[in-house]
């Protein structure tokens, strides 16, 4: 408290002036604007991930091997993670509210337009624009972290992060629209018109505070040195297995359903949402656990469950022949889809509360440059989803082997933990802001 002379000359107190924090608590906008980001992020995430679907009729219609498969499913991830960095540090300096709602419209008219494409490169190219779409979590994350105190800015993020369920979201729409149109053409065009109506409802239902820009912002090469942060690698690490495998099993799954075990587009696509749904709702509750527990221990537990589902699931259909004083006995090794679906079902509730506790380490360590720091584990992230797609087709066409792409994950889930493990030293120590390692 300060004191002050009043025109009578008697002194009075004035009170400090709020804190960030403060402020952000009793702002009643922050909820509202939580809220209208996290159905905008929904519809972006759904749009980022269409190629999960579309990229089956594709394949049939293209004569598309599995490794071009996973590269036109892969395009949009790409530059949306190579968008994340530039748009995170222009979220500092000029706000989420325009960042967010000129990120949106860029995309509409590629959206369109694809529903015209009919040669690969045209996907590509197309895919590449409509990717921008997937980089809105780096411009959501800084604009809804800002608005809350940081005791619930894990929860906040959680919740916007829970857009990722968007995923989930086209999976259930798009076979739909296919079917009942008769052709996937319908689908960009749809899509084309939720983006347009979402940019509209956003800017009518957001709202800016000038207070969260960052006041004499550095300049777009010093944003960048985060990335010469030890720190910022290993979350990049952790972000490239709980969101990056996200993706790619996302956009990988309904294939596999419908190669491996024969299914309908539809019915591929019912069960692969059954992995993307927790994967996108229940980031929430990873928040909310990180904030109750810690960032470490959180992500320490999430990687070991992770870890065991993908150990079951990458081992390969196996035909086995054992000479008994009987005879030959034969053995068949296979996971059947219903236990295939639990253990994805398992890996994406992980892969959820992981997203949200990584994000919880960036959150506790970072202020001032928290849009640099975000776009940069969101690249890394995104790079990993674009990445997988394109070496699950690889690896599926030079050894034949279906479950060679869990065997890819399970070797950079166990990096991730082996790194945590030297950075730690031992599961359940506390992360102390801005300690190096």
């Amino acid at each position: 408290m300060t004191a002050a002379r009043t025109p009578t000359g008697k002194s009075r107190s004035i009170p400090p002036p709020l804190r960030p924090d403060a402020a952000s608590t009793a702002d009643p906008r922050a909820w509202r604007v939580l809220w209208s980001s996290t159905f905008a992020f929904t519809i972006c995430f759904a749009i980022w991930m269409m190629f999960a679907i579309l990229g089956i009729p594709l394949k049939t219609q293209l004569g598309l091997s599995d490794t071009e498969f996973g590269l036109i499913a892969a395009t949009p991830v790409l530059s949306g993670s190579l968008a994340r960095v530039p748009l995170g540090i222009y979220t500092d300096r000029f706000g989420g509210r325009i960042v967010f709602f000129l990120t949106m419209l860029v995309t509409i008219i590629p959206l369109w337009l694809m529903a015209y494409a009919t040669q690969f490169w045209q996907f590509i190219v197309l895919g590449l624009l409509v990717g921008l779409a997937g980089a809105c979590f780096s411009i959501g994350t800084p604009y809804v972290a800002r608005w809350f105190p940081k005791d619930r800015q894990g929860l906040a993020m959680g919740i916007f992060g829970a857009g990722n369920s968007g995923t989930a979201l086209t999976k259930f729409v798009a076979p739909v629209l296919i079917v009942t149109a008769g052709t996937w053409t319908i689908v960009p065009k749809v899509y084309a018109i939720a983006m347009l109506v979402t940019a509209i409802l956003f800017w009518l239902t957001s709202a800016t505070n000038p207070a969260h820009r960052v006041e004499n912002p550095p300049s777009f090469a010093s944003q960048l040195s985060v990335m010469k942060d030890r720190r910022a690698w290993r979350y990049s690490q952790y972000y490239s297995v709980v969101f990056g495998g996200y993706v790619g099993l996302s956009l990988w799954l309904p294939h596999y359903y419908v190669s491996h075990y024969g299914f309908h587009i539809e019915q591929a696509a019912l069960l692969a949402a059954c992995f993307s749904l927790p994967g996108g709702v229940l980031r929430a509750v990873g928040g909310w656990l990180s904030d109750r527990f810690g960032a470490q221990k959180t992500t320490w537990i999430v990687m070991w469950t992770v870890l065991a589902c993908l150990f079951v699931l990458s081992y390969p259909d196996t035909a086995l022949i054992v000479q008994s004083a009987q005879g030959p006995l034969a053995f068949n090794i296979a996971l059947s889809p219903t236990l295939f679906t639990v253990l994805m079902f398992t890996i994406g509730i992980a892969m959820a509360i992981g997203k949200a506790s990584v994000f919880k380490f960036v959150s506790d360590e970072y202020t001032g440059n928290i849009g640099a720091v975000s776009g940069v584990v969101g690249l890394a992230g995104g790079l990993a989803g674009f990445a997988l797609p394109i070496l699950f087709g690889a690896l599926a066409d030079l050894t034949g082997v279906a479950s060679s792409c869990f065997m890819l994950l399970f070797g950079a889930t166990a990096v991730s933990l082996i790194w945590m493990y030297f950075s730690f030293r031992a599961p359940g120590t506390a992360v102390q802001p801005r300690a190096s390692v």
